[in-house]
């Protein structure tokens, strides 16, 4: 059986979801996983995927970053497809690991992808110095400092700080912070 998975990072990329799945679809995928999901949060259409996989499958996806974050993720994807008798092809690069010359290309292609992935971290990194050091960088906008009323109005109301995280969809810490940031005696 052929088995597609895609993934985007946000939903605001519908249209490469939609190119991803049609892809998928056009080499063959009998059952596609799909999410919108950021590669560096967990992946449950992925974790399917591989639990749903058996012996003389193949996995695919379009491009090698929809599947892998890192050269150690890509290697422990690879090596859990190969464990369950599956091979992965990924289409963009016309690549198989059913061969010896797949699974060499496949560690050489993913080292560069992690290459290239460090230099732009690199780079954005220094970008982000420079415009520091011109006090021109803002940085990100505080989004659960908006919700601070919210946050400590609900706290008062006797919801628990996992209760007000959840209803205002921030982190338990942010709510943490505020309440630190705030007089004891207003919440």
């Amino acid at each position: 059986m052929i088995i597609g998975y895609a993934r985007t990072s946000t939903a605001d990329q519908s249209a490469g979801m939609e190119a991803q799945q049609r892809d998928l679809e056009g080499a063959g995928a009998e059952r596609i996983f799909a999410e919108q999901i950021s590669s560096v949060a967990n992946r449950p259409a992925l974790e399917q995927a591989l639990d749903f996989i058996r012996d003389g499958d193949t996995i695919i996806v379009t491009k090698l970053d929809r599947l892998a974050r890192s050269i150690r993720d890509l290697m422990e994807i690879v090596e859990r497809i190969q464990t369950k008798g599956a091979k992965l092809r990924i289409l963009g690069m016309d690549l198989d690991t059913g061969s010896a010359t797949g699974k060499l290309m496949l560690g050489i292609l993913g080292s560069v992808a992690e290459f290239e992935r460090e230099i732009m971290l690199e780079r954005q990194r220094e970008g982000i110095a420079k415009a520091k050091a011109e006090g021109k960088y803002k940085g990100r906008a505080p989004t659960a400092q908006k919700k601070a009323e919210s946050v400590l109005r609900l706290l008062k109301e006797g919801l628990t700080e996992v209760e007000v995280a959840e209803q205002l969809d921030i982190s338990r810490s942010s709510v943490q912070r505020i309440k630190r940031q705030n007089k004891p005696e207003t919440v």
